[in-house]
C-alpha cells in the first residue's frame, strides 16, 4: 500500500523562540539544513502488532520491537515478517514487566553490534519501579537479562521510557514525573528527568553532578530523543492541557515543569522549547532526528511533525524552521519513528493501545520516504 502526501504548515502551529544559546555560536561546516517543506511516499512494512511502543533498527535492515502490554520482543525482517524473540531474557520480560495504563515493556536501544550479538537496553516497568535492563541478542534469542539502573518512579502515567544511544556512546534515558510533579524540579529524584548513564547503569563522566545520572531536569514527560550530526541535542515532551514540546536539551538544562508549559520561561532561567504545538495536535512521542528534519511521531494529534533544521544560531529557535504536519489523519496515533538502516523513516502506529481506533491490520509499521 503506498500513498503519496504533500503537506504544509498547518494552522495554529508555533515555532517557539529559545532563550539559552544554542550548542554552537556559529554554524559549522556542512552543519544540517534542510527545505522548509517535502513530499512524503508510504508504504507499509508490517501489520498486526499489539502495542508496539519502541523502535531499534539493525544494521542488516531488521528493526526491533517492543510490545509494550504483552511484555514481548518481537524482529521485523526486512521483508516485513514478525519474529518472536525467545530465550531466558524473554521469559523474564514476561515475569517482571507489570504492564498498567502507559507503562509495560517501552524503550529499547542497541548497546552495540558484534560477532558475539546484539547488546540491547530496555526499559520496563516492574512491579516497584521503571527499570533499565540490559542482554545480549543472538538469533532470537535474548541471553539473562541485568537491571543496570533501577528505582525510577512508576505509575499509571508519564513514565517517560524512551532509551537512545549519543554520539558520545553513552546511554540517554527519558523519565515522566509519574504524576507527581514536584520529582521534576527535586534534582535527587530520578522522576522528570533525561538521564545519562554508562551501559553499566552507572553516572556517565561529564555529567552535571557526576555522582548523578541527571542530565537535565524539569520535565514533565520526554517520549523521544536524537541528536543531528552537528551535536545539537533534541527531545519531544507531553504537555498537559496547552502546549506540547520540543526541545534542544542542554546539560544541566532546567525546563521548566512544573512551572511552565511551552515557552515563557527564559526570564526564570528555564529552557524555552524551539517548537510548540497545541495538545490536540501532537501529543508528541518518538522522535529521529537526520540530517534535514526533526521527525516527531504524534498520538492525539495523529501526524507525523517534521521540524526542518537550520545551522545551529545565536539561541536554539535560530536552528530550526516552521513545522510540517505530515501524514495527518491517515493512519491514526502515531507512536514511534526511527531512522532505518536504508536511510527511510519508520513509525509505529499505536491504535492497539486502549486510546485508539484500530483498524484493519493494526498496528502497524510503516516505511516513509521523503523527498
Amino acid at each position: 500500500m503506498v500513498a503519496g502526501v504533500v503537506a504544509g504548515c498547518t494552522s495554529g502551529t508555533t515555532s517557539a523562540s529559545g532563550g539559552r544559546p544554542s550548542a554552537g555560536a556559529s554554524a559549522p561546516s556542512g552543519s544540517p539544513s534542510g527545505p522548509d517543506t517535502v513530499e512524503a511516499s508510504v508504504s507499509t512494512l508490517a501489520t498486526g502488532l499489539d502495542v508496539p511502543w519502541g523502535l531499534a533498527p539493525l544494521d542488516d535492515g531488521s528493526v526491533l520491537v517492543t510490545l509494550r502490554d504483552a511484555a514481548r520482543l518481537v524482529v521485523v525482517t526486512p521483508d516485513g515478517a514478525v519474529r518472536d524473540v525467545a530465550g531466558p531474557g524473554a521469559d523474564q520480560l514476561e515475569d517482571v514487566v507489570q504492564p498498567q495504563g502507559e507503562g509495560g515493556l517501552l524503550g529499547v536501544a542497541v548497546l552495540g553490534e558484534s560477532d558475539e550479538g546484539i547488546d540491547l537496553a530496555l526499559y520496563a516497568t516492574a512491579a516497584g519501579d521503571n527499570r533499565v535492563l540490559r542482554g545480549t541478542l543472538r538469533d532470537r534469542r535474548l541471553g539473562e537479562l541485568t537491571a543496570v539502573l533501577t528505582g525510577i518512579p512508576a505509575a499509571r502515567n508519564h513514565d517517560g521510557g524512551r532509551l537512545a544511544v549519543g554520539p558520545d556512546g553513552f546511554l540517554y534515558v527519558s523519565t515522566g514525573d509519574a504524576g507527581d510533579v514536584a520529582r521534576a524540579q527535586d534534582p535527587a529524584d530520578l522522576g522528570g528527568k533525561i538521564l545519562r548513564v554508562t551501559a553499566d547503569g552507572r553516572p556517565a563522566p561529564g555529567n552535571p553532578d557526576p555522582d548523578s545520572p541527571v542530565w537535565s531536569l524539569g520535565h514533565r514527560n520526554v517520549q523521544g530523543l536524537g541528536w543531528v550530526s552537528d551535536g545539537r541535542m533534541f527531545a519531544s515532551e507531553f504537555g498537559q492541557n496547552t502546549f506540547d514540546e520540543v526541545n534542544v536539551i542542554h546539560p544541566g538544562g532546567n525546563y521548566g515543569w512544573p512551572e511552565v508549559e511551552g515557552e515563557g520561561g527564559a526570564d526564570e532561567g528555564f529552557v524555552d522549547p524551539v517548537a510548540v504545538w497545541a495538545t490536540a495536535d501532537a501529543s508528541p512521542s518518538g522522535l529521529a532526528v537526520t540530517d534535514e528534519a526533526v521527525y516527531v511521531a504524534g498520538l492525539r494529534g495523529e501526524r507525523l511533525w517534521r521540524v526542518p533544521l537550520r545551522p545551529a544560531g545565536a539561541t536554539d529557535a535560530d536552528g530550526v524552521g516552521e513545522p510540517q504536519a505530515l501524514l495527518t489523519g491517515e493512519h491514526g496515533r502515531l507512536r514511534a519513528v526511527a531512522v532505518a538502516a536504508d536511510g527511510s523513516l519508520l513509525v509505529a502506529t499505536n491504535n492497539t493501545d486502549g486510546r485508539g481506533d484500530p483498524r484493519p491490520g493494526d498496528d502497524r509499521i510503516l516505511r516513509v520516504v521523503v523527498r
